[in-house]
């Protein structure tokens, strides 16, 4: 057992060199076992996300192991199963990727249902449509999904809603489809594009991703390659808005600054400077932060994995500001411990309505999910007094060295470990 303390009131200045993105690892990972080849991929996050897909591949058999602690080298001709069970993927959500992985190339695949943050209904339906319409048989019974198909063949699907999951899991599938597959109101997030770049770069032939509608034609084989993943678009935007919440200046480096379009858009219009470079953001925080409304939606409008952090940095601000959760139907169970820091914070329904100004003073809170975590830390480096987070874990899912970075910019924080 483990939590973080953190004495607030201490301004942010300096530099965070950002990894790669966890979001595009959980998927990337799986689909590497698309391939009869061996598979480098490089700028993977240190994160426990990472390290549990790693090990559900060994417990296949597969040959996957870290160069160093960034770079993993894949090699799935050792594969010897095709069953994944609860144990080994309980608490990660970004499990199904196996199922399009191991359907696309054996043609057979078993998983658990996904697990992850909990933060309201987020169905599977959309990933089992498409398998379905691929030729697919799935069957979902005692908590696994079970998918099998003589064959896999191309198909038109239209999802009817833009998931990114589902996007991804298709489209890795489909790799190995015969045919053509068009994939219609696609999810157009970095880490989709990101997955359709790794794989093609193994020979598969994907063309449109980042738009609405992805195409597909199915290839006999993959081979195998070398690939770097994205930088992590939530990681820069939870210390962008670090910088913003502290009144600091910070710079986040090793960046896409078009990923961060909706969060500059919006830090600029609360009275941040945002100053960008070829792959940097420097955000300077304003004296007075003022009130704004935002709206989560898919890319590239306002990501829902930052608004727990937005909701943090509004608490900050000058006036009432609303903010609409339009993804995810639960994503504010973190805002009790918000209150708990002193925040001003009314949901209703999918909406926050935030009283800003408030005084927020250190106590004791618990993360109830891994941006919700995220969250409470901001909270606590701009509440007065001292902040104790538990449910630290969550954290660990999706951040490198969080604590460090921050202490290396100026923060007073720290990881405590119970037993000790």
């Amino acid at each position: 057992m483990e939590y973080i303390t953190i004495n607030g009131g201490k301004r942010l200045d300096g530099s965070v060199l950002i990894n790669g993105a966890k979001n595009a690892a959980v998927a990337i990972i799986p689909a590497a076992i698309a391939s009869s080849g061996i598979c480098i991929i490089e700028n993977l996050p240190d994160t426990q996300d990472v390290r549990v897909l790693v090990k559900a591949l060994q417990k296949l058999g597969i040959d996957c192991d870290f160069i160093d602690r960034h770079t993993l080298r894949i090699d799935a001709s050792t594969m010897s199963g095709y069953t994944i069970n609860y144990e080994q993927l309980k608490d990660m959500r970004a499990s199904y990727y196996l199922l399009g992985a191991l359907l696309g190339r054996f043609k057979h695949a078993e998983i658990p249902v996904p697990g992850g943050c909990n933060f309201g209904l987020r169905p599977i339906d959309q990933h089992i449509k498409g398998f379905e319409a691929l030729g697919a048989k799935v069957l979902v019974e005692h908590g696994m999904i079970k998918a099998s198909a003589e064959r896999l063949k191309g198909a038109s699907i239209y999802l009817d809603v833009s998931s990114v999951g589902a996007t991804i899991n298709i489209m890795i599938a489909a790799v190995h489809a015969t045919g053509r597959t068009q994939i219609e109101n696609a999810a157009k997030e970095p880490h989709v594009v990101d997955t359709a770049n790794f794989l093609n770069k193994l020979g598969a032939r994907i063309k449109g991703a980042g738009t609405d509608i992805i195409r597909i034609v199915g290839v006999d084989a993959l081979h195998g390659g070398e690939y770097s993943i994205i930088p992590d678009q939530i990681e820069a935007g939870t210390y962008m808005i670090a910088g913003a919440i502290t009144k600091g200046d910070v710079t986040v480096e090793n960046i896409i600054p078009k990923h961060m379009d909706s969060l500059s858009a919006k830090l600029s219009e609360m009275g941040c400077e945002i100053i960008e470079g070829d792959d940097n953001i420097r955000v300077i925080g304003a004296e007075k932060l003022r009130n704004c409304n935002v709206k989560t939606t898919y890319y590239p409008g306002f990501p829902t994995d930052l608004q727990p952090q937005m909701t943090a940095l509004l608490c900050n601000a000058q006036g009432t500001s609303l903010l609409t959760e339009t993804v995810y139907d639960h994503r504010f169970q973190y805002v009790k411990e918000l209150l708990r820091l002193g925040a001003n914070i009314k949901v209703e329904g999918r909406v926050a309505i935030i009283e800003g100004g408030a005084v927020l003073t250190g106590t004791r809170v618990y993360s109830t999910d891994l941006r919700a975590g995220a969250a409470l830390v901001l909270a606590g480096l701009s509440a007065y007094g001292k902040t104790m987070i538990n449910n630290v874990k969550y954290l660990d899912r999706g951040y490198e060295r969080f604590e460090e970075k921050l202490s290396k910019i100026g923060a007073d924080i720290s990881r405590v470990n119970i037993d000790e």
